[in-house]
């Protein structure tokens, strides 16, 4: 038992099963499930990059998704792959700040690019003939770059916070990585301004988001219904099929987890949201993106034939 009067410089994850007989299914399921999520978003990437039909607002915001969701699931996986292999839980403090900054940091901004996505969408639909004035390289750049300085603003101010306290109750996190919340719980500070700021971060990260989607498509019904022809709005509606998928898919994950009545499983709850939101999803967002979608699919093709032939 530690000290209570000597803050912890190592901590335990023991989020997932230490039932020696699910290890080896463990490990193999994240194990494909990580390479899934990489080579799959690195097609995308190196398709959408190859192919010039490709290099417009929406496949920009594409790519940038898909090296987000390689980063977001680099910032667990990884670290729980060699958690298993080693049966070694432990983690230094400074190791559990980076994984804390970098999975708000992700997180965060996988939310913004599919708010950002929906913008895109609403304008292509509800103002086709303007469409390639309102969404510049100038604005794409801007409602790429707004996003990661205010999710990296987030993440550093949660950081610095959590830097500042002392922590004496204990070192086992019942996470499979460090996440704000079970860290406060081992803390012997004062984490009131940390719960206030995560309180209100939470408030302005999750909501603004969401009600941008909202509207967005409410906007988009409204102009896709205005269209005469059924073969027109089909066509319409269509390019937000994938884009609608990924966001019930996140979405619907983290309000089928938490609206819920309250339990004492709450830990067992952030488990299976984070789980669903940064290893579930990024994994299937390749599938998503590139099945239903042509000429996403036809990139792909090209991008193969010339690997073949080098």
């Amino acid at each position: 038992m530690e000290p209570k009067n000597q803050t912890i410089l190592e901590f335990h994850l023991i989020g997932l099963s230490e039932n020696p007989d699910l290890q080896p299914i463990l490990f193999g399921l994240f194990l494909t499930m990580y390479l899934v999520t990489v080579i799959g978003n690195m097609l995308i990437i190196l398709a959408i990059i190859s192919d010039s039909h490709l290099h417009t607002p929406m496949y920009f915001f594409l790519c940038n998704l898909s090296l987000v969701d390689i980063f977001f699931s680099s910032t667990t996986v990884p670290k729980m792959l060699v958690n298993i292999q080693t049966r070694s839980t432990a983690i230094p403090f400074t190791g559990c700040l980076a994984q804390m900054y970098a999975f708000h940091l992700f997180g965060t901004m996988d939310s913004f690019l599919l708010a950002v996505m929906a913008i895109d969408r609403l304008l292509a639909i509800a103002y086709p003939l303007r469409y390639s004035v309102l969404m510049s390289p100038h604005i794409c750049g801007l409602l790429v770059g707004g996003p990661w300085v205010i999710t990296n603003l987030q993440s550093l101010v949660h950081t610095c916070l959590m830097a500042q306290l002392t922590f004496c109750a204990g070192s086992e996190i019942p996470h499979f990585f460090c996440d704000l919340m079970p860290l406060l719980k081992l803390s012997c500070s004062d984490t009131s301004t940390n719960e206030l700021v995560i309180f209100a971060f939470g408030i302005i990260m999750g909501l603004s988001p969401l009600s941008c989607i909202l509207v967005s498509y409410i906007c988009i019904f409204r102009a896709v219904f205005k269209i005469p022809s059924a073969q027109g709005k089909w066509k319409a509606f269509s390019t937000c099929g994938s884009h609608l998928t990924v966001v019930s898919l996140f979405y619907g994950t983290i309000f089928a987890v938490y609206l819920q009545p309250a339990s004492p499983t709450s830990s067992q709850k952030d488990k299976t949201a984070a789980l669903m939101c940064g290893v579930v999803i990024p994994t299937l967002n390749p599938f998503i993106y590139s099945l239903r979608n042509k000429d996403m699919k036809a990139a792909l093709r090209k991008l193969t034939h010339k690997a073949v032939l080098l």
